[in-house]
């Protein structure tokens, strides 16, 4: 499916005349040669991400233009999955997690860490981002136009089941995923978790996270709470519910 280059920092999937949907910085719907997964420095100072990315790019010698994902995690963690008509590349680091307490919100206790007492990860923070879960998913058959933002929910999904599963939060505050397919492909109406497409999806997501979570967290201690984390959120407040009518 993809033909994968990493060079100084930079990974470049590419694949002709291809169908991307990116939720990145820069996403949306394209139709081009690549997108680019980036590691960033510690410390990352940069605010005009299109002018970083473009030298970023100069510098590793890639001139196809493309959407951009950002990361903390090195490149040489970045991992790739193939099954059936579909393949991931992906990067996963989980120094910034994002909790969504369930269990005892219902009767308004809580047992998580409150989210004022946690390190903040947000924009404004001078804190170096080392982080980020980027998933890119890509399948050999031509999406319709509902199927292909509906492979980036399945990718979604598959992130959240794995994450949750190996560290306890369902991500981190700077994932996301680029879904793509190829328009002269074989159709396929759906993508979803019962489809071939779907169903080759979820395991190439999960294998390809788990693999770049082994292979960054080799020689350190995997967080598995807000708690453990460097950085991260949790979400316990209460929104206000009520019936339609």
């Amino acid at each position: 499916m993809f033909d994968v280059t990493c060079r100084d920092g930079v990974c470049r999937i590419f694949r002709p005349e291809t169908r991307w949907l990116s939720t990145g910085y820069d996403g949306g719907e394209s139709t081009g040669n690549v997108v680019y997964n980036i590691s960033v420095p510690e410390g990352w100072p940069e605010t005009d991400l299109d002018t970083y990315v473009e030298e970023r790019l100069a510098e590793a010698g890639f001139a196809d233009v493309g959407p951009a994902l950002l990361t903390g995690v090195d490149q040489q963690h970045a991992r790739r999955a193939r099954f059936g008509p579909v393949e991931v590349v992906a990067t996963a680091g989980v120094s910034n997690p994002a909790e969504l307490p369930v269990e005892g919100l219902r009767d308004g206790g809580c047992e998580n860490v409150p989210v004022d007492s946690v390190a903040d990860d947000s924009s404004n923070s001078d804190e170096p981002k080392l982080g980020t879960v980027n998933v890119v998913v890509g399948t050999t058959r031509s999406l319709e136009p509902g199927a292909l933002p509906n492979l980036v929910a399945v990718a979604a999904e598959a992130k959240a089941a794995t994450l949750l599963s190996r560290c306890g939060s369902p991500g981190t505050t700077t994932d996301a995923v680029v879904a793509a397919c190829d328009p002269a492909g074989e159709t396929a109406s759906f993508s979803g978790s019962a489809t071939e497409v779907g169903n080759a999806a979820r395991i190439c997501v999960r294998d390809a996270i788990l693999a770049s979570l082994d292979s960054r967290y080799a020689d350190r201690e995997l967080p598995t709470s807000v708690e453990d984390a460097q950085y991260g959120v949790v979400a316990d407040e209460h929104a206000t519910v009520s019936n339609l009518d």
